[in-house]
């Protein structure tokens, strides 16, 4: 059998402290034309100073059903990931040229991180994208992703709007009908997410916020790319359900395809 003419497999790994203090990692392996490139990087909060570091160097990533262990030494990173929640797994997109899996391992999890000389706990998510269609090549125009995460609920969404449209939210391993969604408020059938004005994490284009730190990506990506518009947010969040009302941290995203 040949091997499928692109591949992406695309970690995400984030944590956020009882403070508010957050970390989300990225992991990635591209396969493509016969290319291989790993990279990797680091977006982390103190207070509400936010710093992003990239790399293409390898790292190490260990997954099973409980722990996630990774480390990316470049970055002097090093963190654990232990699944408090039940994974759950969806095909997002799927045609005869490729397909968009999506694996949600820990809805929630407890995790350890260390970056540098400065170490984090408290309550995270993770979650491993294998995509077998260039990006670039999704029938899509709008995204919105995010995932809220308390000791008592866990949710992650998926609103994908375009020529192409689904729509997706997992509430505690039960899939709810989504409504509505915004960068404020998510309406699910039986439950409402509310979002305050958050810490704005990323914004801009890729071309000015991830992929300057990798030149390298630059020769082999199509140029139009780079004009993906990315706005991310860390916010506090309040989750109404028929069972009560919990509070926890969002880190959720707005992503535009201006290609």
């Amino acid at each position: 059998m040949t091997s499928p003419p692109f591949k992406m497999v695309k970690w995400y790994l984030d944590c956020v402290t009882e403070s508010g203090d957050a970390i989300i990692l990225y992991c990635a392996e591209l396969h493509w034309r016969g290319f291989h490139a790993a990279y990797s990087s680091v977006l982390s909060t103190q207070g509400q100073a936010v710093t992003a570091r990239s790399s293409m160097s390898r790292y190490r990533l260990c997954a099973n059903q409980d722990r996630i262990e990774v480390e990316l030494p470049r970055l002097k990173v090093v963190g654990e990931w232990k699944a408090t929640a039940e994974a759950v797994q969806r095909t997002v997109f799927e045609s005869p040229a490729g397909s968009v899996q999506w694996n949600c391992l820990q809805p929630r999890a407890l995790v350890r991180v260390q970056i540098g000389d400065r170490k984090l706990s408290g309550l995270g998510y993770a979650e491993c994208l294998t995509l077998t269609l260039p990006p670039w090549q999704l029938p899509m125009r709008q995204l919105r992703w995010g995932r809220f995460v308390c000791s008592t609920d866990t949710l992650v969404w998926i609103d994908w709007q375009g020529p192409y449209t689904t729509r997706l939210a997992i509430h505690n391993g039960r899939e709810r009908t989504l409504h509505s969604v915004s960068d404020t408020e998510l309406l699910l059938d039986g439950a409402t997410l509310r979002m305050e004005e958050g810490l704005p994490l990323r914004a801009g284009r890729l071309g000015s916020t991830i992929l300057p730190g990798v030149p390298a990506l630059k020769k082999l990506l199509p140029r139009s790319l780079f004009n993906i518009d990315e706005h991310k947010w860390r916010s506090r969040g309040v989750l109404d359900t028929e069972h009560g009302q919990s509070q926890g941290w969002v880190i959720h995203e707005v992503i535009h395809w201006n290609l």
